[in-house]
């Protein structure tokens, strides 16, 4: 089980947003956000960029999941592995530890590790992001349902590693959501 955990940490090192900008000689560390995510990768290169470097993080929370189901652990030490994989995305040893936010790689994970938890998830965040027309604020009010969901269900026991993860995820975005809360009050006066 330790191999798992390193493993996923050592999975969430491979930053698609660092290849991506390699294929398109661009290095996104010093465009706009900084950031080695989707959504820069997208803002800077393009949408074919966003959709590579989305797919390629997303794909792997799948991976790591898959995994840690596929060699019988319990639900407790996926979820670990799941937290891990993001902590190596948004905290890379090779790069001290300046990565992305996790955003697509924790849709990955949501996907495969609870299905029931998936589908909160993205209802909120739709049914949310219609009325208001922001995808850091619907972001943040899902994973609320998805915490909720876990604790409603009661699953805290198992996928406690899970909502470590999305508190470290909401973390990273504390200035996206700043500046997100300030555009809905501008909107609002």
């Amino acid at each position: 089980m330790i191999i798992y955990f390193l493993a996923s940490y050592l999975v969430g090192n491979i930053l698609t947003a660092w290849w991506v900008g390699k294929l398109y000689k661009t290095d996104l560390r010093h465009y706009r956000s900084g950031n080695l995510g989707a959504r820069n990768a997208g803002a800077v290169i393009g949408n074919f960029a966003f959709l590579l470097t989305f797919l390629g993080d997303a794909l792997k929370g799948v991976l790591v999941i898959f995994a840690g189901n596929y060699f019988g652990f319990a639900e407790w030490a996926v979820a670990m592995g799941g937290l891990l994989v993001i902590c190596g995305h948004i905290f890379p040893f090779w790069l001290k530890g300046r990565g992305g936010k996790g955003i697509a790689t924790f849709v990955g994970i949501g996907l495969t590790f609870n299905l029931l938890f998936a589908l909160t998830f993205i209802i909120v965040f739709l049914l949310v992001f219609t009325i208001i027309r922001s995808a850091t604020l619907s972001m943040i009010i899902a994973y609320f349902a998805y915490i909720g969901s876990v604790i409603y269900l009661n699953e805290l026991q198992n996928a406690w590693p899970i909502v470590l993860a999305i508190l470290l995820i909401m973390y990273r975005h504390r200035f996206d959501i700043k500046q997100s809360l300030d555009e809905q009050k501008w909107k609002r006066s």
